[in-house]
C-alpha cells in the first residue's frame, strides 16, 4: 500500500521544483514552436505542439499505481522515478517528416549540447512496416499490447538535473487514437472488452492512414521532381 506520508512528501517535493520544470518545459515548447527549419510556413514539418505539466491529481494516482507494483516514491526518488512532470507532444503528418524532427532533435542534444538526453528515446509501434522504418534510424522500437504508437525522447537541461521532459513525436492520425484511448483508458483503464477491442481495429485503421499520407506525399515528391 501507498503511505500518505510517502505520497505528502512526494507532492510536496513537485511543488518546490515545480517553476523550474515549467521554465524548461516552456523553453523546450517554444524551441518546437519557433524552430525555423521545422516550423516556418507555408508548409512547416510540425503541425502543431501541445505542452503540459503533470497534474498534482494526476500525480498522486500513478504515485499509488506504482505502489501496487512494489515500487514507493516519495520526496527523495521522485524525480528519478516519475519523468513525465512535463511533456511535449509534438505532431506532424507523413512519416518523412519524423526524420527531419529527430535530426533536429539529435543536433540539439548531441551537438550543441544543449538537451541530455536521459535515456534512450524509444519508438512504440506494432506496425511492422513502421519498425522496420525507425530500426532504418538506429531508434529502439518496442510493442505495447495496447496498439500504442508514438516517439519518446527523454531529456534534461544537464546530465545532472533531477529536472526532464518527455517529448512525444506522432502523426495526426496517430494522435487521434491516442486521444480516444487516453479518454477510455486514463486514469482507469476501461473494463469493457469490446471498447479495447475496438480500439486496436481503430489502431489499425490510423496505421492505414499514415501509410496512405505517406504515399500521397511520396507521389507529390515524385511529380515534383519528375522531368516536364
Amino acid at each position: 500500500m501507498c503511505d500518505n506520508g510517502t505520497t505528502a512528501a512526494a507532492i510536496s517535493a513537485y511543488k518546490e521544483k515545480e517553476f523550474e520544470i515549467s521554465t524548461f518545459l516552456l523553453g523546450v515548447t517554444t524551441w518546437f514552436e519557433k524552430h525555423p527549419k521545422l516550423s516556418c510556413a507555408p508548409f512547416p514539418v510540425i503541425h502543431s505542439v501541445k505542452s503540459r505539466m503533470k497534474n498534482p491529481d494526476h500525480l498522486r494516482e500513478k504515485i499509488a499505481r506504482k505502489a501496487t507494483e512494489g515500487i514507493i516514491i516519495d520526496g527523495e526518488n521522485l524525480f528519478s522515478q516519475i519523468t513525465d512532470l512535463a511533456g511535449v507532444r509534438v505532431l506532424h503528418l507523413h512519416s518523412e517528416q519524423f526524420c527531419d524532427i529527430h535530426k533536429e532533435i539529435l543536433y540539439k542534444s548531441k551537438e550543441l549540447g544543449d538537451w541530455y538526453i536521459a535515456e534512450p528515446f524509444k519508438a512504440y509501434t506494432w506496425d511492422p512496416e513502421s519498425t522496420k522504418f525507425f530500426e532504418n534510424l538506429k531508434i529502439e522500437t518496442h510493442v505495447k499490447a495496447s496498439y500504442y504508437t508514438s516517439v519518446h525522447y527523454l531529456i534534461r537541461p544537464r546530465p545532472d538535473s533531477p529536472i526532464c521532459c518527455e517529448i512525444q513525436v506522432r502523426t495526426l492520425f496517430e494522435e487521434i487514437w491516442g486521444e480516444v484511448d487516453h479518454s477510455l483508458n486514463y486514469p482507469v483503464p476501461c473494463s469493457s472488452v469490446a471498447c479495447q477491442e475496438q480500439l486496436r481495429v481503430l489502431a489499425k485503421l490510423v496505421g492505414a492512414g499514415s501509410r496512405l499520407v505517406d504515399s500521397i506525399y511520396r507521389s507529390l515528391g515524385e511529380q515534383n521532381t519528375s522531368p516536364s
